[in-house]
């Protein structure tokens, strides 16, 4: 059962975060609150360390009850007759309560996953507004296409051919803690528009923002099951992705975790898309600017404290650029000012957990032992919270652990190159493909590594840039489908063809 606790350490959180803190949480099921059959468990300020909430567990009977209201839903209720253009307007007014909400959002991102205030306010909403804005016009713009076949045993006969774009159906969505609100907002509002219902689990990590856009979904005004809003574990997870009544299954997360869940799908061959891990390397030419290279390449990696899918975390270096790039590298990285979200000052917020910062100070050892030079950071500061310096590791060798494994932390593994041969083999030389950035001034040397890179996402002078019309996913071990653009009507939709006999 949910328990209400007293909220104390909240920071500088207003009224409203407060008031919604101090309430019981509560899953989102067939258009009612309800509470989770499983124990609550505590939600951790990550910059104190400190529980400031308690976030309701929901079971695989707590997925099945949201399977089957969304399946409802989908097959016979309200929402499978409504028409695009009320799919939506539904869409566009929960963006509008989003926009009215922003501020409680982007605090209870803080408080939840540690970000910075500002990062969570200016960036994570204004893409989450954004993205549902760009999503909500795709209802009305679902097209087929008219063919004129030539069938050749039926010569004498006249046919006409069309597709057609239907809703998958039910869509499980499991989304990860690095950017919950964003997350949540890329994966239900494609599938809305597209006429799909969803079951959308958050993680336990951070399920705020999750609740309360549950909040905003029932005030908007979504049928009944249009859209269900479970937290949970593996049990909830592996219950949503086994569940016999779901025809989707969208994650964005681990690696690990994707491979699992296409092992598990595969019996009930349910349609996937994988948004996975990434170790993208960041290519800076000899004709780049050494402080324009530390600068982007500081921010590819200190990004949201380095807990990025896309996070630049190997930077590739021409030789004579070597020196000078890591000098200015280190003294951003030794200046940058840690601490709690709200404070004006910080520039860069802890970690998602302990668990987190461990693993991330297993790497660091792990670095050195292997060889590799300490330029700037390596240790957690004695605080409180899950603070972890930005660090950065010198003449990685490619086969070191740090330069091969996700790190998913502000580490960063840097290499010299002596040629552009060499700088795309090191660059291609990884199982993951997510995204990959190149600095230069020399555009045919830019589009030549953007044709050569292999990741679904190439930046030229820049990293982590993301726009709802822009398509976003990656390859091998990053997973396949794209999200933003056009790109989700495909993930949710099915084509159909209609063949008509003219006579």
């Amino acid at each position: 059962m949910t328990e209400v606790i007293e909220v104390i350490e909240v920071g500088g959180a207003g009224k409203a975060a407060r008031e919604f803190l101090g309430q019981p949480l509560q899953l989102l099921v067939n258009g009612a609150f309800v509470e989770g059959r499983g124990a609550s468990i505590p939600v951790i300020n990550p910059a104190t360390g400190t529980a400031i909430a308690q976030c309701p567990i929901g079971t695989a009977q707590d997925i099945d009850e949201a399977v089957r209201a969304a399946r409802h839903a989908f097959d016979k209720g309200d929402w499978k007759d409504l028409r695009p253009v009320a799919r939506e307007r539904l869409l566009l007014r929960l963006a509008d309560l989003i926009e009215r909400d922003a501020d409680t959002l982007a605090e209870l991102e803080t408080l939840d996953n540690g970000k910075i205030l500002p990062m969570a306010r200016h960036g994570d909403l204004t893409l989450a507004l954004d993205s549902l804005r760009y999503m909500a016009g795709w209802a009305t713009k679902i097209e087929g296409t008219t063919i004129s076949p030539s069938f050749a045993y039926v010569p004498h006969m006249r046919f006409t051919s069309q597709t057609l774009r239907r809703p998958v159906g039910v869509v499980g969505q499991i989304i990860p803690w690095n950017f919950p609100l964003v997350m949540a907002i890329w994966k239900i509002a494609p599938a809305l528009a597209a006429g799909c219902t969803v079951v959308l689990k958050p993680s336990e990590e951070t399920p705020l923002t999750a609740l309360y856009l549950a909040r905003l979904v029932v005030e908007a005004g979504f049928p009944a099951g249009a859209v269900n809003i479970v937290t949970g574990g593996a049990e909830a997870g592996i219950a949503l992705v086994e569940h016999p009544l779901v025809d989707k299954i969208a994650f964005t997360g681990s690696t690990q975790v994707g491979q699992d869940i296409q092992r598990r799908a595969a019996a009930t061959m349910k349609r996937l898309s994988l948004e996975l891990g990434g170790k993208s390397p960041v290519v800076v030419l000899e004709d780049c600017d050494p402080d324009v290279a530390a600068q982007g390449a500081a921010g590819a990696i200190f990004f949201n404290h380095g807990q990025v899918c896309t996070a630049g975390s190997r930077l590739l270096v021409h030789r004579s650029l070597y020196e000078p790039v890591l000098k200015r590298l280190a003294a951003i990285a030794d200046g940058m000012v840690l601490g709690d979200g709200f404070d004006p000052a910080a520039q860069m917020g802890p970690l998602i957990s302990a668990r987190q910062r461990d693993r991330v100070a297993g790497f660091v050892e792990g670095a050195k032992a292997q060889g590799a030079r300490l330029v700037a950071g390596g240790f957690a500061p004695d605080r409180e919270g899950f603070f972890f310096r930005p660090t950065i590791f010198a003449d990685v060798a490619p086969t070191m652990t740090l330069a091969c494994d996700e790190v998913f932390g502000p580490v960063l593994a840097v290499m010299p190159f002596d040629t552009e041969e060499e700088a795309l083999a090191l660059a291609n030389d990884t199982s993951f493909g997510l995204g990959a950035s190149v600095w230069t001034g020399d555009f045919t040397r830019a589009w030549r590594f953007a044709e050569g890179l292999k990741a679904g996402n190439v930046w030229v002078n820049a990293h982590n840039l993301l726009d709802p019309a822009v398509p976003f996913g990656g390859h091998r071990l990053s997973g396949y489908g794209r999200e933003l653009g056009h790109a989700p009507l495909e993930l949710y939709t099915e084509a159909k063809s209609v063949t008509l006999n003219l006579g």
